[in-house]
């Protein structure tokens, strides 16, 4: 297995892994049909117990939790909106207004030359921003970042529809669908830009690339005392004392000039 392969599955693994979006659709799976069956209160107990559910079960088997942990508190912002609005299809409000918020925001980020794939993915391998520097790698996560762009404003556009013609079930539908495949989908187009800019980077910044920044930074502090040295010898000269201490010095400063010692005058090892 390859470095970049390791550094895309750690991605997904944040993410949740494959379990963690099959996981994310459950409580939807049960809302829909509880809803249908009684009523809007037991459905929404019904999503929320789905979701502590699973948070249980990946602790028990040692998983991450923080995917779970994340999930239940959706469930549980999608039930009190559907709670307060007193409609099933208000458990569905604050994922479309989500999707048009990521939307809008990843759009931005490629307007502004700072695509937010490569800045979360260089961010998550404390990787500096050299990639910038590099046009193909910031097109490719251009790309990524305009995938993303279409998975949210597909969410957004096709459910807030469903949304006003107050189609429940249909939007249940429209957010498993459009939910981890659409996704998926997506992570794919993710891995392949990483991939290739990685590529991109090293082939246009070389083995040395990696330490740039650090190496700059390190060379900036170096560099100030060594400037300083010479000027530092400056008391050594004054202690000869008088006039011709003056003149050695002097001469020194000259020779460092590049014009040598004056006609006449006393060189310092006299």
């Amino acid at each position: 297995m390859t470095q970049d392969q390791e550094r895309q599955e750690t991605l997904l693994e944040q993410m949740g892994g494959i379990a963690g979006l099959v996981y994310s659709t459950l409580p939807i799976l049960v809302f829909v049909p509880v809803n249908a069956l009684w009523s809007l209160q037991p459905a929404l107990y019904a999503a929320l117990g789905t979701a502590a559910a699973i948070l249980v079960w990946r602790l028990v088997r040692g998983e991450k939790i923080q995917p779970a942990v994340s999930g239940f508190i959706g469930v549980g912002i999608c039930a009190y909106i559907a709670h307060r609005t007193g409609t099933a299809k208000g458990y569905f409000l604050f994922g479309i207004y989500t999707s048009l918020v990521y939307g809008g925001v990843f759009l931005l980020s490629v307007l502004v030359r700072w695509p937010l794939v490569g800045v979360i993915w260089n961010a998550l391998n404390g990787v500096s921003s050299r990639w910038r520097a590099v046009p193909r790698a910031r097109r490719l996560y251009d790309i990524a970042t305009l995938g993303w762009v279409v998975v949210f404003g597909a969410r957004y556009l096709v459910q807030s529809q469903l949304y006003d013609a107050d189609q429940t079930g249909w939007l249940a539908f429209a957010r498993i669908v459009m939910g981890w495949p659409l996704a998926a989908l997506a992570l794919l187009v993710t891995f392949y830009a990483i991939r290739r800019s990685d590529t991109a980077v090293e082939a246009a910044l070389g083995e040395d690339g990696r330490k740039a920044d650090d190496a700059r930074a390190e060379g900036a502090h170096v560099a100030a005392p060594e400037q300083e040295l010479p000027e530092e010898a400056a008391p050594g000269d004054d202690a000869g004392g008088g006039a011709d201490g003056g003149a050695a010095g002097g001469g020194a400063a000259g020779r460092r000039d590049g014009a040598g010692y004056p006609s006449g005058g006393a060189s310092p090892s006299a």
